[in-house]
């Protein structure tokens, strides 16, 4: 444990401390002692009232369980009479000012990356621009794949068609297709779409978005083209959020230094990671702006986001005067904004922000009460670092049942400084289980994406968000594409969230983005969200329909197909979330298909089986012994990794204990949140 050290009554972990005073503050010149003595007002303020939140969920979670335990009705009224469901509000439009145009004018494709890899964290801020070429040729985005072992000059030229038919939907030519160009200035149907070159390169733009066709004859490709076209480039991630919640395991002082000493380093566009590729060393680091020839430049990286932890957990960084562990998403919300000073201050390399904000997603926000907190939470970290009133811009994650049953309310309680909602379909899934644990069996987890209540919370979304005045001022987004080796997939499906309206969705990585920037070429969002704004929201009721199972008795084959595949999807997580420290990776599902994995998988899938136990579906011995099938089955799947711990016939390993745990103890845990039983099993592995 580290020493603890006095600061204005606090005790803070003498690590945090060490950064605060000696890499962030004096760069900023503001004096320790002042800041900390604000940090201890805000923490005065607001420790008491985000304790109290926390005891609402708990009370307005105890009278569901009991109405459903004695045969009531858990119904609108019987919500709005709890204090679930609150008034909605007068018809209102948001008034957030001073947003950049990748959040509020522009409609593309967004990052998540876990805050503590800087190399991932490195290749996300550098994809707002990707290569179409690359994109292609090396994934099963067009059928078949290329030959191994150098450059598939048939695989390149599958490539070249496909992407010149690209260019023929987005920039048209006005007398021929793109392939028919030989050695000539294009001629577009539309002139005004080019708007830059660079050299004998193109810049065109299309649907808001930059489209650099580049010409390079003494390139490999370029000087085969009748063109010289070497590569397209698509302007691709407009915003990245960097993740201090569910892609990351932070359970102390030393992993929330690690955590903030990345994002500093975003701040001053000083971080780079090097590391070992094909026997040399690469060295990463931000990219610069994008110069053109006429003078036009264009941002090199991702607009950066930063996503804080929820209201629940607490962290032993920090304790306040009772000796108790702080609240970790105040001192998030304290340290990132501080942090970025540096940007709003254009201290450092390169600038994040061109309009002076600062991106702070929320997630986990339970209803308005919790929205408005955080609102004023951010009114006084803006009065701690004399910053104008809504610089702090937020993020509203709807992912609670309570933040989507009471949306508009929410959007209401920070209609200041929202930038953002975004619909996350494993969170929202895993707070409906653990809300109706009562009601009954739920059904199985992959008929939950076709029930009635997913529909109307997706379209909600949108429609309210509309309702609200967010296009032209917000991001409104949609979850994400979780399967990255599948790209030829999401080309097919994700097309479907620009056309829902939404103006960002998540997407497993730079690749994937490129590839998903297409989607936004052949839907105009901002025309669809007009069109959608004149229908009608979905009704409450349909949101509020409840996913169980109703007189359906599964056969014992199909119970243990469904908990064996909840036990492998919670043990493949977990092992590397305890033993290694790994909150968000690619990890292979009982079909051996990779899989982006975090939290919010763990979540449905640990309360899934929950569910099943408690109304009788599943016995106790029955999870067990899926428990230590999967566990020889991710035993198998890690078998090539030299960090790995096996499960199977090890019932001491802690990541096994902590999978069991998760779904015997699942039912206790707040709104069926997986990361008080995470921290506490990682703390014991890191304690040894």
């Amino acid at each position: 444990m580290p020493d603890m050290l006095d600061r204005a009554g606090l005790s803070v972990a003498a690590p945090l401390a060490t950064f605060v005073e000696e890499r962030v503050l004096p760069g900023l010149d503001i004096a320790p002692g002042a800041w900390w003595s604000g940090v201890a007002a805000i923490y005065a303020r607001f420790a008491p009232e985000n304790a109290a939140l926390l005891r609402v969920r708990d009370d307005l979670q105890a009278k569901i369980d009991s109405r459903y335990q004695a045969g009531g009705a858990v119904d609108a009224a019987y919500l709005r009479e709890i204090g679930y469901l609150v008034d909605e509000p007068a018809p209102f439009t948001v008034t957030t000012e001073h947003v950049d145009p990748e959040v509020a004018t522009m409609a593309g494709p967004q990052l998540v990356v876990p805050i503590l890899n800087a190399r991932f964290l490195l290749n996300a801020a550098n994809a707002r621009w990707g290569s179409l070429y690359d994109a292609y040729y090396g994934t099963d985005a067009l059928p078949g794949m290329a030959v191994p072992g150098g450059y598939d000059p048939v695989r390149g030229r599958q490539v070249v068609v496909a992407a010149k038919a690209f260019l023929d939907q987005a920039v048209p030519l006005a007398d021929r297709p793109w392939a028919e160009l030989a050695d000539k200035e294009p001629v577009l149907r539309d002139p005004a779409q080019l708007v830059g070159r660079k050299g004998a390169s193109w810049l065109f733009v299309h649907n808001g978005l930059h489209i650099e066709v580049v010409v390079d004859r003494d390139h490999p490709i370029g000087r085969d083209d009748p063109s010289g076209i070497a590569d397209v480039i698509l302007e691709s991630a407009l915003t990245t959020i960097c993740d201090l919640e569910d892609s990351i395991a932070a359970v102390d002082a030393e992993d929330k230094v690690a955590a903030y000493t990345n994002w500093l380093g975003l701040m001053t566009g000083a971080l780079e990671e090097s590391f070992d590729k094909g026997g040399k060393t690469i060295t990463r680091r931000l990219n610069p702006d994008r110069v053109y020839d006429d003078g036009l430049t264009l941002a090199g990286r991702s607009l950066l986001f930063v996503r804080n932890v929820g209201h629940l957990m607490t962290t032993p960084a920090l304790r306040l005067g009772d000796g108790s562990d702080a609240p970790e998403g105040i001192l998030d919300a304290i340290i990132t904004s501080t942090i970025a000073l540096y940007d709003l201050r254009k201290l450092g390399a390169f600038q994040n922000s061109r309009a002076g904000s600062v991106y702070i997603v929320k997630p986990k926000m339970h209803g308005p009460a919790e929205c408005a907190f955080t609102n004023a939470l951010f009114d006084a970290v803006e009065d701690l670092l004399g910053l104008a009133r809504n610089t702090l811009k937020v993020g509203v994650m709807d992912e609670e049942r309570r933040t989507s049953a009471n949306l508009a309310a929410c959007i209401e309680a920070v209609k200041d400084r929202i930038v953002f909602i975004n619909t996350g379909f494993l969170d929202r899934t895993g707070d409906e289980m653990h809300t109706a644990m009562r009601a009954g069996p739920m059904i199985p987890k992959a008929e939950m994406k076709t029930s009635d209540w997913i529909k109307a919370y997706e379209d909600r979304n949108v429609r309210i968000g509309l309702a609200a005045g967010l296009s032209g001022r917000a991001q409104i987004g949609k979850g994400m594409w979780a399967a990255p080796d599948r790209m030829g997939d999401m080309l097919v499906q994700k097309i479907a969230h620009p056309q829902a309206g939404a103006n960002t969705a998540w997407v497993p990585s730079p690749t994937a983005a490129t590839l998903h920037a297409m989607h936004y070429h052949q839907v105009d969002v901002f025309a669809r969200q007009k069109a959608i704004a004149k229908e009608s929201i979905p009704s409450l009721d349909a949101l509020l329909s409840v996913p169980v199972a109703q007189g359906r008795n599964w056969t014992p084959d199909e119970i243990r197909a469904e908990l064996d595949n909840n036990a492998q999807g919670i043990l493949g997580y977990v092992v590397r979330w305890i033993d290694q420290g790994v909150g968000c990776s690619k990890v292979p599902d009982i079909h051996d298909i990779g899989l982006m994995e975090d939290r919010a998988t763990l979540r449905i899938s640990s309360q899934h089986i929950t569910n099943w136990l408690l109304h009788g579906v599943a016995t106790a011995a029955d999870v067990d012994a899926a428990f230590e099938r999967m566990a020889a089955k991710v035993d198998a799947q890690n078998a090539g990794d030299p960090l790995y711990h096996p499960m199977s016939g090890h019932p001491d390993s802690l990541a096994l204990q902590a999978a069991r745990a998760l779904v015997f103890d699942g039912g206790a845990q707040p709104n069926g949140y997986t990361e008080p039983l995470l921290h506490t099993y990682r703390l014991m592995l890191k304690q040894r």
